[in-house]
């Protein structure tokens, strides 16, 4: 094999191993406390108690329809009440690799902006109205 080839062969190498591990290497980065996306069921009779007073519960995304593998965390709580716990990395490097709990708020916002409240973005899931949040504390 040619000098040229092989140095070639060893770049074109080498790039693919530091892409490959930038993207197994954000989710190894953790630091801070954790984030966590919680689900609390809201009462449509005292709504005003979890600032939700003036929202329309038909304004509520439908939970059901959520995908698992575009929102883990919110069906995660969806289910469970809270979801698994979410690290931000240092310096906002794994922000930019992966998918956080923040994409996912954004992205119920964006898909209706009427069910965004105070508190959380409203969802109904099985026939019951919850206030989905990003916290720090489960």
């Amino acid at each position: 094999m040619r000098r040229v080839t092989r140095n070639a062969v060893l770049l074109i190498l080498g790039v693919v191993v530091a892409l490959l591990a930038l993207g197994a290497l954000p989710s190894l980065l953790a630091s801070g406390d954790p984030y966590y996306v919680t689900a609390e069921p809201v009462d449509a009779g005292n709504a005003s108690a979890n600032g939700t007073a003036s929202v329309n519960e038909s304004a509520a995304i439908n939970g059901s329809a959520l995908s698992e593998r575009q929102y883990p965390y919110t069906t995660q709580a969806l289910t469970n009440g809270t979801s698994d716990p979410y690290r931000k990395g240092p310096w906002g490097f794994k922000e930019s690799f992966t998918h956080s709990p923040f994409d996912e708020r954004s992205a119920l916002s964006a898909r209706n902006g009427s069910a965004v409240t105070d508190s959380g973005v409203l969802v109904s899931y099985n026939g019951t109205l919850y206030t989905v949040a990003v916290a720090q504390r489960p």
